[in-house]
């Protein structure tokens, strides 16, 4: 087998390989096990419809609220043509062509646990279009959060039908025309197929999946930056101690101490003499603010693995059982209330580096104010603080929960939904404020660390500090500041540390 495929079926999907997948573009494919649960499910279903005439939802009847109107057995497949269209009601911004990647994946293993009732053929082209990448052009709006992510999943499932648009070669095109160039015909949509494929919740998913993958790397980041801050401003290392966080027993908070010793050891900044008895909190306290972000990290990744281990489209079918049963895993209210807990647990990460650039531009503990030399003359680095003040505040608006709110939909059939398509979108836009300030601290304590040559830092700070210098140079005099922040925040996305 080739390790640059990701296998996808009955077995647990590790957050480590959906990084991996992401990270080398690796190709999926489903096993010889998914195979054979996807076709004994079809194979059930279609004896099940043969033999019987009694209602199953969504494959002889109408959806929603029109679930009791009874569908004539020649018109079952013109059903589910008809769902995809009617529903593919998308609206907003393009979804990002890595979050796309993502929902192909997830809905293939979903699909692959063979409860959904589908063709092995209409994975297989899933399968096909993932690999040659054909992506599909999604749209951020539209999704409730509840009876699936329905108009971003029937935007993912129109190029099978042959409508739609996709990126195919990073030119967005009419799938029609990428289908007929590659020689594929319109997938034939058999009973439950539409359902099966807009059912779900691989758009919340697919978002949450990729917001923690760029959290982990924050999280990181944060530690290390906060480091070079604690330094920068000559702080005190005594309130890392090991003796006061295990007396305080979080995990996140005895972790993210350990953190920052590690990346402070053999610092001749930290081990001078210190005038002050203490630090502010923004330096004092960074253990128990990142700990408090971290477990809820561990907490939200948890819930996010569980789901996208899972079958979340309606009805589920046991062959096995002889079982069709309607219900509704496709709520997303354990992803919507994540979604919204990572966002405010992110979002404090850069509230309390706003407040430490702050202090490192106040011209204290011996830094110029604004941490230039010539200040009145020059700015210096007055305004990047604004603009961490203005995304920390732009946060505190954006983390206001998306899952308490509801709306009746469907003609009151779907009478509470989880709002997680929006938890969803929003916390994107969290992580790359997030992302943002964090870049503007480090901006800031890597030109206030040149305040105190000849002193250095650690060794493991030094070498990002000289890495961060090849993309930034010292400020010496006033210059367009936008170009020295936007090469910081590319360096927080990309750059890797360890203590």
């Amino acid at each position: 087998m080739s390790y640059n495929y990701l296998p996808l079926d009955r077995n647990w999907l590790s957050f480590q390989q959906v990084k991996n997948l992401l990270n080398y573009d690796q190709l999926v494919s489903i096993t010889f096990d998914a195979h054979e649960k996807i076709v004994e499910c079809r194979d059930y279903l279609d004896k099940k419809i043969s033999e019987s005439d009694g209602l199953l939802y969504g494959i002889n009847t109408g959806f929603g609220y029109l679930q009791n109107v009874k569908i004539d057995k020649d018109q079952i497949e013109q059903l589910q043509y008809n769902l995809l269209v009617s529903h593919a009601c998308g609206l907003g911004d393009v979804v990002p062509v890595p979050i796309v990647k993502l929902m192909l994946m997830l809905k293939i293993k979903s699909l692959s646990y063979g409860h959904s009732g589908v063709q092995i053929d209409t994975v297989k082209r899933l399968i096909e279009m993932y690999n040659q990448e054909v992506y599909p052009v999604i749209y951020t709006q539209g999704s409730l959060g509840a009876s699936g992510d329905l108009a971003p999943l029937s935007h993912l499932s129109l190029p099978l039908i042959g409508l739609g648009e996709v990126w195919y070669q990073g030119v967005r095109r009419k799938s029609a025309e990428v289908l007929k160039e590659l020689g594929w015909e319109p997938i034939q949509l058999k009973s439950k197929e539409g359902l099966a494929l807009i059912n779900g919740t691989q758009f919340m998913s697919a978002y949450g999946m990729y917001c923690l993958k760029m959290s982990e790397q924050l999280i990181n980041m944060s530690n290390a930056i906060a480091a070079l801050s604690l330094d920068a401003f000559d702080c005190s290392i005594q309130p890392l101690h090991e003796k006061i966080h295990s007396i305080r027993s979080h995990k996140g908070q005895i972790d993210s101490a350990e953190a920052l010793r590690k990346f402070l050891a053999g610092s001749e900044i930290a081990n001078q003499q210190k005038k002050e008895v203490q630090d502010p909190y923004s330096f004092r306290c960074i253990p128990q603010v990142h700990g408090a972000t971290k477990d809820t990290f561990e907490f939200v990744l948890n819930t996010f693995l569980k789901e996208v281990n899972s079958v979340t489209d309606n009805p589920n079918i046991f062959p096995g059982d002889d079982l069709i049963v309607s219900g509704g895993n496709f709520h997303g209210q354990p992803l919507a209330l994540g979604l919204d807990f990572l966002s405010i647990a992110m979002s404090e990460l850069a509230n309390i580096s706003e407040r430490r650039i702050y202090q490192l531009i106040s011209g204290q503990r011996g830094l110029p104010m604004f941490l230039v030399k010539n200040p009145g003359l020059h700015s210096g680095f007055m305004i990047p603080q604004y603009t961490a003040a203005g995304i920390v505040s732009e946060n505190k608006q954006l983390c206001t929960p998306a899952s308490v709110d509801s709306i009746s939909s469907s003609n009151n059939q779907e009478d509470h939904v989880s709002m997680g398509a929006n938890a969803a979108t929003k916390c994107l836009r969290v992580m790359k404020n997030v992302q943002k300030v964090l870049g503007i601290e480090l901006l800031s304590a890597a030109q206030a660390l040149e305040f105190r040559r000849p002193a250095k830092t650690s060794k493991v700070l030094e070498h990002m500090f000289e890495e961060f210098r090849k993309v930034v140079t010292f400020n010496t005099e006033d210059r367009v500041l936008h170009d020295d922040m936007i090469a910081s925040i590319k360096f927080v996305s990309n750059y890797s540390i360890k203590a």
